[in-house]
């Protein structure tokens, strides 16, 4: 398969200032980041708060530049310091957020939301725009009579469906999903990430997926990518990472994860029964 997505040593700084009689200082919150992407597969990008998940997340969709180092789309080198980034770019690369009651505009229509892409980036006329938009809804498992509708007539799930489909109006080819699925209840996160993967398959989509949670990633990513303070400390395929972690970092992170255990589940319930009836 052919790689789609490749960063070289990127790197990203931030100029902090200092207060009253302190110089300003300069953070680097990425410290050289590598890795290529091949065609149709899942990479997920983990590690604890402040590690430089979504800073790199903004970098490849494009919205932040990175200080030094190439960021290249289907082996285009892209600079947006050195010039604008073109519709036909834009339409590669898209993100879904966190969170879907802040990423939605509450004053628009769920249709608004999902031709604003095609007013913006093509010439495509209201009719054709509209039909796309219902089209979509019924790909991401809503219905297209919700396209009249508002967003905060939807549940959180249906706002994550809603902001999925926005992000699949232009037919991008990457699709970074930064925590697309941590605002949402349990029975909902399965449902949604079932969709990703269904929508994967279907449009032969790459995933850049951002997550902290490692159950998640274990569930839904080909290969993982560990970060720690803006490093890359292991990046192996998921059957790897979670069978035989090499970064003491990434073992400590596989520690913290909860695990659900039926069998020590049903053990304490017996203790907890014995301790009670002795009593």
């Amino acid at each position: 398969m052919s790689v789609v997505l490749e960063t070289r040593n990127v790197t990203r700084d931030y100029i902090v200032s200092g207060g009253f009689m302190r110089p300003a200082r300069v953070i680097r919150a990425l410290h050289g980041i590598s890795f290529a992407l091949e065609e149709g597969r899942t990479l997920a990008i983990v590690g604890e708060s402040g590690c430089g998940k979504s800073t790199l997340a903004r970098i490849l969709t494009l919205i932040d530049p990175a200080n030094s180092g190439d960021l290249l789309i289907e082996g285009q080198k892209i600079d947006i310091t050195a010039r604008k980034v073109t519709p036909d770019l834009r339409a590669k690369i898209q993100i879904v957020f966190q969170n879907p009651y802040s990423s939605l505009n509450p004053r628009q229509k769920v249709g608004e939301v999902l031709t604003e892409p095609l007013i913006i980036n093509t010439k495509i006329p209201a009719a054709e725009r509209r039909a796309r938009a219902e089209a979509m809804l019924e790909k991401v498992g809503l219905q297209a009579a919700h396209y009249n509708r508002y967003p905060h007539m939807f549940s959180g799930g249906q706002r994550q469906r809603i902001a999925i489909a926005r992000a699949l109006m232009l037919n991008p080819k990457i699709l970074i999903l930064d925590e697309p699925v941590s605002a949402l209840d349990l029975s909902v996160q399965a449902q949604v990430l079932n969709l990703l993967k269904d929508l994967q398959d279907e449009f032969d989509l790459t995933y850049v997926f951002v997550s902290h949670d490692l159950s998640v990633v274990r569930y839904f990513a080909d290969e993982v990518m560990v970060m720690k303070d803006g490093e890359v400390v292991e990046h192996t395929s998921r059957d790897a990472i979670f069978a035989d972690p090499q970064h003491e970092y990434t073992r400590t992170l596989l520690a913290a994860t909860p695990v659900a255990d039926i069998e020590k589940i049903r053990a304490r319930q017996a203790r907890r029964r014995a301790l009670f009836e002795s009593a």
